[in-house]
């Protein structure tokens, strides 16, 4: 197995050690990468025809690529629904409608955070759509108690761009077309990044260098009002009375919508089997075990990985132990994936510059959205 590390790693070490108990006659050996080096190692052995990997762990977004060029096993014309909608989405080629090329692992997606007591303090509803969050915003940051209305990655390359894609897909905005052609040049995407730049005016000095770890401290130490972007494993600690000074007052949800939505990001890891492994039939049972309502059930309560599966988002002990999980489920049935090309990671580069020279004052919108739309349509036709 070809996996992760960190959290996803702990999962997957949890997950062998119930399999081979079951199965003494089944050898593992695992290997835990990082994102960067399982991409490089997956690819370069399925490029080859190795069968050196008889499962891999996939982030969504290499799928088109990995699917397409018939490097994955077919594992058949169907899956369980009880794993969610966009998670089994993602796991056809072509997407939602095709062959069946992996199974959902974790279920992660991009959440929304917001202070609950400073929204009733300033007399403030859920923010529903995009223009009630700057509303909130301007009121408390306004208010003189110290507190931005709103923090978000504003780091360039990947981390703005996520922050950045649920308030482009709620304006009914696209980074690529439904028909495949680059789409950041039009009125809504340009409306999109007003808003968040909008919003940047109400966010501490310096977002446009803020990551994960100074969004976590500003929602953590309540000197943030709401996080344009949290993700499942972010939200345990800021229940923790030990590390949260705001502990059991920020509610999660999906993204805001606008015109459209709300649509989070999908960040969807699925588990596959490479077409060239000699140990088909034992890499699918493993598979089957390993995506099963008991087994994510498992790792949701020890290790905290976001389920795939509705049926254990529901389930009594799973809902006491996170009570941000009806809140979850939500957002991932609502999620979005990042554009279906193998492209992306080109793409996401672009934007990453642009939007940062956008939210820096260095270009305006339209110029920075026309300027990116050009170099995406080039990606997308290398």
């Amino acid at each position: 197995i070809a996996g992760r590390d960190g959290g996803y790693g702990k999962a997957l070490e949890v997950a062998v050690a119930a399999y081979t108990k079951a199965h003494p006659d089944v050898e593992v050996e695992r290997l835990e990468l990082t994102g960067g080096g399982l991409l490089e190692k997956v690819t370069i052995a399925m490029r080859e025809k190795s069968p050196a990997y008889d499962v891999i762990m996939m982030d969504d977004p290499w799928a088109p690529e990995f699917m397409s060029k018939g490097w994955l096993a077919d594992l058949g014309a169907g899956i369980d629904e009880d794993f969610v909608a966009p998670a089994r989405a993602v796991s056809r080629y072509p997407v939602g409608t095709g062959t069946y090329y992996a199974l959902p692992f974790v279920g992660n997606v991009e959440l929304f955070a917001y202070n609950r007591a400073l929204f009733e303090k300033h007399g403030l509803n859920r923010p529903e759509k995009w223009t009630d969050a700057l509303a909130a915003a301007k009121t408390i940051s306004e208010a003189g108690d110290g507190v931005s209305g709103v923090v978000f990655r504003g780091k360039k390359a990947n981390p703005i761009v996520t922050g950045f894609l649920p308030v482009l897909w709620a304006y009914g905005g696209h980074v690529v077309t439904p028909e495949g052609k680059a789409g950041l040049d039009s009125p809504e995407a340009v409306d999109a990044l007003k808003m968040f730049l909008d919003l940047a005016k109400y966010a501490p000095k310096g977002v446009a260098t803020y990551d994960a770890t100074e969004v976590r401290d500003a929602i953590q130490t309540g000197t943030a009002a709401m996080a344009m972007e949290v993700w499942p494993a972010w939200v345990p600690s800021m229940d923790d009375p030990a590390v949260s000074k705001v502990a059991g007052e920020i509610e999660i949800m999906a993204a805001p919508g606008q015109t459209e939505g709300p649509k989070p990001m999908l960040g969807a890891w699925l588990v596959a089997i490479p077409a060239a492994s000699e140990r088909q039939e034992v890499a699918r049972d493993f598979l089957t075990f390993l995506t099963s309502a008991d087994m994510q059930k498992t790792l949701a309560l020890e290790v905290g990985t976001p389920p795939t599966r509705a049926s254990v988002y529901a389930d009594p002990e799973v809902v006491a132990a996170y009570r941000w999980y009806p809140a979850q489920i939500a957002a991932l049935e609502a999620s979005q994936p990042r554009p279906r090309t193998a492209a992306w990671s080109k793409i996401e580069a672009i934007m990453g510059d642009y939007l940062q020279l956008a939210l820096i004052g260095e270009m305006t919108p339209e110029d920075a959205l026309a300027e990116a739309n050009g170099k995406v349509a080039r990606a997308l036709e290398d």
